[in-house]
């Protein structure tokens, strides 16, 4: 089925975190997509023509595609940002935030959560060095309300879903944990309408379907 040309086409896939870092400041910008969710073991043909290196979140726009999480982020907000994830003198801090979790904690986070792919240690050797970051956080968290300041940040939004899924892979564990600060903002972030909306279930996309927008906030 046609689609309007004028809307941006974002693929996705809803339990990634990358895709849902693009989804949280597009729905918090309240900019029109149409979402295509995808099943990463069964990629469309059109996502491969779009980029083929066939990673979500990828953005198709009028002019050009975004196949990069933070650079999705950072169109959304140059549009529209509302709450100001911005607008903060600490670039720079959140930059290495950002970079720390995208490195080396998400290495050791993919390792602690399929530690049987990796046989060369154990889950709690992985799960240990990523706690390296994790503490980082908490140590942050015990000073203000969010990772950077008591402002909600860019850091904030690309950061929380890697830490959701590192809290999944053992939950009990990580609730009774030391990390009480983070459960708590953790915990804030998964309550929030925005999250709620951005993990709204879609049907997989199929190339005859007619077009469905991603749910925004509510303004």
């Amino acid at each position: 089925m046609s689609t309007n040309t004028n809307i941006p086409i974002l693929y996705s896939f809803r339990r990634c975190p990358y895709a849902m870092r693009a989804r949280l400041a597009i729905a918090n910008s309240t900019i029109k997509v149409e979402l295509r969710e995808i099943v990463l073991r069964n990629k469309p043909q059109a996502l491969l023509d779009a980029s083929p290196k066939g990673t979500v979140p990828v953005l198709l726009l009028a002019d050009t595609i975004i196949d990069e999480s933070l650079d999705i982020m950072y169109w959304a907000l140059s549009i529209n940002d509302p709450n100001n994830w911005l607008s903060t003198p600490l670039k720079e801090d959140i930059q290495q935030l950002i970079q720390w979790n995208d490195g080396d904690f998400k290495y050791y986070l993919d390792r602690y959560k399929y530690a049987d792919r990796y046989p060369d240690n154990d889950a709690l050797f992985y799960r240990a060095q990523a706690e390296r970051f994790i503490n980082e956080l908490e140590n942050r968290l015990s000073k203000f309300s969010f990772l950077c300041s008591n402002h909600c940040c860019l850091a904030d939004m690309a950061i929380f879903p890697f830490i959701r899924q590192f809290a999944n892979v053992d939950p009990e564990w990580f609730q009774g944990s030391q990390y009480q600060h983070l459960n708590h903002w953790l915990k804030q972030q998964i309550e929030s309408e925005l999250f709620i909306a951005i993990m709204e279930k879609y049907p997989i996309w199929k190339a005859e379907d007619a077009p469905i927008l991603l749910k925004l906030r509510s303004v």
